[in-house]
């Protein structure tokens, strides 16, 4: 075949030891450029060109394309970062680090196809994470115990986990069709197949009241703490970050406005999960009385501290005044439950304890949604229309009468 162009073909010509073909477009940035496609024969580079033609006519396109992990590093910066809650942009960050980029970084983005994902996701399911991510590796030599002197331990990811990475990936992949970048989400194509989900399985009323009692009777500074976790269902980032202003003692009322995290290595004061867990409630004298006992406890620590004492509004601080680290709560919590001689549950269970204390009182669900402060109603019927605050009282003063008739007045 000859080198010359054939009618209709325009920009086709000869290069290499094939074909190549340019179109002019319109890129994402506003500029006009050459975008080239290119073939072994003819006939190919033909087809790819009339597609381009195609392409161009209906808006902008890249004249190049980024790797994956360019895209995501550009994604998490500027578009998680900015759009979510810093909690969140970090869980994102970490599946781009320990699970997307080693896969896939190195693929160029227009190049991503549904085999690709389906590959990953295949291989993350079986791939020893201790040996992905070094973890054995990383402890002193002597401390070696597994994958780094050959004895794999098999810490392969959970489906749950390989779900929330494809997840990651897929929301990537729909801002880069946005940003007009590809035509297709490959990773939307690709189904993970649900892991069963670890029902909880949350204290009974008496366990509960055995822990609270314990903690009580052991005059633990957490005590308090504890109280809100069980009756109202806080969650341990709202506990830590309550702040005396949102307490009134006196109208027996407390606000849920921000939570304390620990994000990138920083403590971080911000604002609640969602709209729905923020929220006034009204308090059952339990926790008044136990809140009362807080602040007694509070101005006696600042006095013992001095001038090492560090001023704050934090409902719950060290006794420096310094607020308390997510990590510590639990590990605390951890040991209260050991010396209250109560089943071993995960903090954040204690949400389900709470929920199941609400049924187990004849609590109307749509009561227990406010008081959990849950979005949606499916949520509160899984651990378990606007209702009056007089509803959620009477139920909050039954949950408390139920916990601790030692308190009540």
């Amino acid at each position: 075949m000859s080198g010359k162009r054939g009618n209709g073909e325009g920009s086709i010509y000869p290069y290499r030891n094939g074909f190549a073909a340019y179109v002019w477009v319109d890129t994402p940035e506003g500029k006009r450029k050459r975008k080239y496609v290119y073939g072994p024969t003819r006939a190919v580079v033909h087809e790819k060109w009339v597609k381009l033609h195609a392409e161009a006519s209906k808006g902008p396109v890249a004249t190049s394309s980024p790797t994956l992990t360019q895209h995501l590093a550009y994604w998490i910066k500027d578009v998680v970062q900015a759009d979510l809650k810093p909690k969140t942009a970090e869980t994102y960050a970490m599946h781009v680090r320990l699970y997307i980029a080693p896969g896939l970084g190195e693929k160029r983005l227009d190049k991503l196809t549904v085999r690709d994902v389906r590959t990953w996701i295949n291989g993350l399911l079986e791939q020893c994470q201790c040996c992905a991510q070094g973890k054995d590796e990383k402890r002193p030599a002597d401390q070696r115990r597994c994958c780094a002197i050959g004895r794999c331990c098999g810490q392969t990811p959970s489906r749950r986990t390989v779900q929330d990475s494809r997840a990651v990936l897929r929301s990537a992949l729909t801002s880069a069709m946005t940003e007009e970048l590809i035509t297709k989400n490959v990773a939307g194509l690709v189904k993970v197949r649900s892991g069963r989900k670890r029902k909880p399985e949350p204290w009974s009323v008496e366990e509960a009241r055995t822990f609270l009692e314990a903690a009580r009777q052991a005059a633990d500074p957490l005590y308090p703490a504890y109280v809100l976790i069980l009756v109202l269902g806080f969650r341990r980032g709202e506990v830590l970050g309550l702040t005396w202003k949102n307490v009134d003692l006196d109208a027996g009322e407390i606000t849920v406005a921000l939570q304390l995290q620990r994000i990138n290595r920083q403590l971080v004061h911000d604002e609640t999960k969602t709209e729905a867990s923020t929220a006034t409630l009204p308090l059952p004298q339990i926790c008044v009385t136990a809140l009362r006992l807080r602040r007694e406890a509070q101005e006696i620590a600042k006095r013992a501290a001095g001038e090492l004492w560090t001023e704050s509004d934090f409902v719950f601080t060290t006794r420096y005044g310094t607020p308390i680290e997510p990590r510590n709560f639990n590990r605390a919590f951890a040991a209260r439950s050991a010396r209250a001689a109560v089943r071993k549950i995960r903090l954040h269970d204690t949400r389900h304890t709470c929920g199941s204390l609400l049924a187990a009182l004849d609590v109307h669900p749509r009561t227990a949604m406010q008081i959990l402060r849950h979005s949606k109603i499916a949520v509160t019927m899984e651990v378990y229309t606007h209702i009056p605050s007089e509803a959620t009282r009477r139920a909050l003063k039954k949950l408390g009468k139920h916990l601790g008739a030692q308190d009540q007045k």
